[in-house]
């Protein structure tokens, strides 16, 4: 049996996120000593590292319970809980795409100010330098 203090070190989160997570009902087969301390088996791990991962993925914390009520129903529930999960997939998946956009804005204005530090280019990314035609027709922040 593990401590909130052992298993928050063993899955790399708080001690606050794992109390909070069983307090949500996040680790239905968590334990309690005598002295109302949780205590967690390697089930109650696999579900705390389940809520981690969900989590991680952009899953709120509701979603996640209703996640791990359907689990507790059984088999029954497990095109339900498919249809979470891909949904949680597809929104993963935009997320990422949108990082990479991000990511692909950054390297150009890094490249950019590369030219403008190399005089390739003059110096167009100082707003308080723009006329009133650059604002409108060059808009080098996009």
């Amino acid at each position: 049996m593990y401590t909130v203090k052992e298993v928050a070190k063993l899955l790399d989160l708080t001690e606050h996120t794992v109390r909070y997570y069983t307090d949500k009902g996040l680790v239905p087969s968590l334990q309690r000593d005598k002295n109302n301390n949780r205590l967690f088996d390697q089930q109650s791990i696999n579900w705390l590292r389940g809520a981690k991962h969900l989590k991680q993925s952009g899953m709120s914390v509701e979603a996640i319970k209703t996640y791990v009520d359907l689990c507790l129903e059984g088999e029954s529930t497990i095109p339900q809980r498919y249809e979470i999960l891909l949904e949680q997939r597809d929104k993963t998946l935009a997320q990422l795409e949108e990082a990479k956009q991000r990511a692909e804005f950054m390297v150009n204005k890094v490249d950019h100010y590369r030219d403008i530090m190399n005089k390739v280019v003059p110096d167009n990314m100082n707003p308080g330098n723009w006329s009133k035609n650059e604002i409108q027709d060059k808009a080098p922040l996009s």
